[in-house]
């Protein structure tokens, strides 16, 4: 769930968008085949020298289906999680260098210290270092002694800390295709 990347730009263009992810790959040492690049289906994200980029750097693209609202719950949910911040502006940037620095300050207060409910409440950053094993380890350690300590603290089942190892998109569609 971490943000690895992103930029803020006047203008929209593959160009750009394919620098960004050269720099991503780079800086994050992906290898080829590791990753699949979910977008909508904006211009940007079609053209040409980002699609050869992509293919360059062993990207699988995949796009958003027309009229499919939760495509991407990902990026819903971090879009979400961005305009209901409490310092989410009211008015429009002044110039692009304050809406560079915004997104500066909300990207690292969600890598670092958001603990987000999707990866058992501990940072994106700590999920993608690895860190989280260790976190929730402990937690449930903690909770398990708790529960033995005082049990009639508990009427059902504790809450389970063990880590997930994966996180479906639209899981409800998963179930139904079970069922079927």
């Amino acid at each position: 769930r971490k943000v690895v990347g992103w930029q803020v730009y006047d203008t929209q263009l593959s160009e750009l968008a394919a620098d960004l992810m050269k720099d991503i790959c780079s800086r994050e040492q992906i290898k080829r085949e590791q990753v699949t690049l979910h977008s909508d289906n904006g211009s940007p994200m079609k053209g040409a020298t980002l699609l050869a980029t992509l293919q360059e750097l062993g990207i699988v693209p995949s796009f958003s289906r027309p009229s499919v609202s939760n495509d991407n719950p990902y990026s819903e949910s971090l879009f979400k999680t961005l305009k209901y911040r409490p310092e989410y502006p009211e008015k429009p940037f002044e110039d692009i260098s304050a809406a560079r620095e915004w997104v500066t300050g909300f990207v690292d207060w969600y890598n670092n210290e958001h603990l987000h409910s999707g990866i058992k409440f501990v940072t994106p950053n700590q999920r993608h270092s690895g860190l989280d094993k260790e976190i929730l380890a402990k937690r449930q350690q903690v909770n398990d002694a708790a529960k033995l300590n005082n049990p009639s603290r508990w009427s059902g089942k504790s809450r389970d800390w063990s880590m997930i190892n994966e996180v479906n998109l639209n899981p409800e569609k998963k179930e139904e295709m079970r069922a079927a």
